[in-house]
Formats: structure tokens, C-alpha cells, sequence
């Protein structure tokens, strides 16, 4: 056998031992916190003492660990360190760039992202409508918390301490109940979206839904913008169901699992 083919062949095993290694890492995670030799064997269909020498590497390498109590297995404090970083580096605007633009294409509708800042719901990142009249807000834009569909989304899933002093002056203003928009945020919770009818500007309807992070927190929200005329903001339209898939995509790319 001459040394090219050694070569190749021992290449060629080292990234079929990596390959393993990383089926084995996700097996952890999907397993987690903890799981038995014999049921992480039958999650990745391979033989127990096979699963058992890479576990080996893997603890030896701090990517998993096992607890002398029980023996059973978890990932390691090295996998979780990744794993921080990972999240760390992800990015929601880079993220939801593509599932935005596509939005717009698929409904013709001006489509915009916004994150929570300093002043409340910012506008970050907007795809407009392509027609001769469209409804678009400006980037930077800071958007009220309870006339806004956008601004709702998020106090519907900010802890109460982020939102409470905004929502007071807001509340104030309008002559509103605490409890009446308390009971709107929990059905904004249920439904998973909300829509508003001319609400913040007269002619102009809109339809919000929030992107979450892998802890579970609220990272971003999408919105729809348009006409009366034209766009059908119901939340049981086809905007709507197209607008949640595209939440939920950016969603599950950020790394969140519902």
C-alpha cells in the first residue's frame, strides 16, 4: 500500500471518527440533562461499547462527563463553553435578513424587524413594499409600547420590570386600565401573534409576531405593514400563518426550541 493511500485512508477515518463524535455530542444535548449508556447507544444506533470509547475521548477532552452516582452521562463543561460562544455569536438582524426579504416577496407587504432598546421597540432592518405607494417606517424608529402591534409583542413576552415604567406613562396618557392591558398581553401570549387595525396610524394595518433566543427569550419581533385597502391583517389569514413561519424560522435558527 504506498503512503498517499495510507494517507488518505487514515484521513479519511479521522473525519468518520469526528463525524461520530459529533452525532454523539448532539445525542447528549437532545438527551439532556442526563442519559444512560445503553439509551444513548440506541439513539444513535451504534453498539454500547463503540458509544462507550468515544465517551471515553469525549470526558478525557471535558465535551462530556459522567456522574458517579448514577453513570449516567451529560455534556461536558467544555461542550457548554461551545456552546455559550456559539450563542454569543449569533446575530438576530444577520439571521432574520433572508426569512424578511423573503416575507416582503411573498406578500408584497412592507416587512420590518425591531429589538428592544433604551427608548422601547426600535426598528432595525426594513424590507419595503415594491409598488409606487408604500407604508414604511424608518430605521431608528422608536415605536410606542401599547398602539403598536409591535410594541404589544414585545411587553407580551419582556419581563414586566423592562416594560413597566413605558407602560405606566403610556397608560396614563390613554386613560387605560392596568388590568385591561394585562389581559391583552396574555392573549397575545396564546394566540402567538397580534394584529392592530389603524390603531397607530389611521388606514394602516399591521401584524407583529416574536422571534426568541435559545433561553426562551424574546430576541426580536417581525411586523407587516399595509394598507386597509389591501393587506388582510386577521390573524387567521395567510398573512399571517406566513408571517409565524417566518418568525418561527428565525426562531429555531437563533437556536430556540418550542
Amino acid at each position: 500500500m504506498s503512503r498517499d493511500k495510507t494517507a488518505v485512508d487514515n484521513s479519511k477515518q479521522k473525519v468518520r471518527s469526528a463525524e461520530v463524535g459529533t452525532d454523539i455530542l448532539k445525542a447528549l444535548a437532545e438527551l439532556s440533562p442526563s442519559t444512560s449508556l445503553s439509551r444513548l447507544a440506541e439513539h444513535v444506533q451504534m453498539p454500547a461499547s463503540k458509544v462507550h470509547r468515544y465517551l471515553q475521548a469525549l470526558i478525557a477532552s471535558g465535551f462530556a462527563e459522567q456522574d458517579a452516582a448514577t453513570n449516567h452521562y451529560g455534556l461536558g463543561r467544555e461542550a457548554l463553553r461551545v456552546g455559550m460562544a456559539a450563542l454569543g455569536s449569533i446575530d438576530v438582524l444577520k439571521v432574520a435578513a433572508l426569512p424578511l426579504s423573503q416575507l416582503r416577496d411573498a406578500l408584497n407587504e412592507s416587512c420590518f424587524i425591531a429589538v428592544w432598546g433604551n427608548q422601547g421597540a426600535t426598528v432595525v432592518n426594513i424590507e419595503p413594499a415594491v409598488r409606487a405607494v408604500t407604508v414604511v417606517t424608518q430605521i431608528g424608529s422608536v415605536l410606542p409600547l401599547l398602539s403598536s402591534s409591535t410594541g404589544l409583542v414585545f411587553a407580551a413576552h419582556l419581563p414586566e420590570r423592562e416594560t413597566i415604567e413605558l407602560r405606566d406613562r403610556e397608560l396614563a396618557a390613554r386613560g387605560q386600565r392596568v388590568e385591561d392591558y394585562m389581559d391583552l398581553l396574555t392573549q397575545i401570549r396564546t394566540r402567538g401573534l397580534h394584529h392592530v387595525h389603524g390603531l397607530l396610524m389611521p388606514g394602516v394595518d399591521a401584524l407583529s409576531a416574536p422571534v426568541f433566543n435559545a433561553m426562551g427569550q424574546i430576541a426580536a419581533v417581525m411586523t407587516v405593514v399595509g394598507p386597509t385597502s389591501i393587506f388582510h391583517a386577521d390573524e387567521d389569514g395567510p398573512a399571517a400563518r406566513q408571517l409565524l413561519t417566518a418568525a418561527q424560522t428565525v426562531s429555531w435558527r437563533m437556536g430556540y426550541e418550542a
